[in-house]
């Protein structure tokens, strides 16, 4: 079978499937460095959460709130 020649020697598929397979590859890398970035933030986010709740808790023992201010804030803080 005789193969299609186009003016650069090759057909011209064949240079728009490389571009198509380069984006494919860049899409990839892209959603990969998101999903990096994105799992490094919800950890961060989770130790936030764990400190504040850790502040919350101190200054009940102090008594520097009440029961009734602990139990609100608690509850503010499990629901973010």
């Amino acid at each position: 079978m005789m193969r299609m020649m186009c003016a650069w020697g090759y057909r011209a598929d064949v240079f728009i499937w490389g571009i198509i397979w380069s984006a494919i590859e860049i899409g990839l890398i892209i959603v990969a460095i998101y999903f990096i970035i994105s799992s490094f933030r919800g950890t961060r986010s989770r130790s936030h959460k764990s400190d504040a709740l850790e502040i919350l808790k101190e200054r009940y023992a102090r008594g520097e709130i009440s029961e009734e201010e602990y139990l609100e804030r608690k509850k503010i803080l499990e629901e973010k």
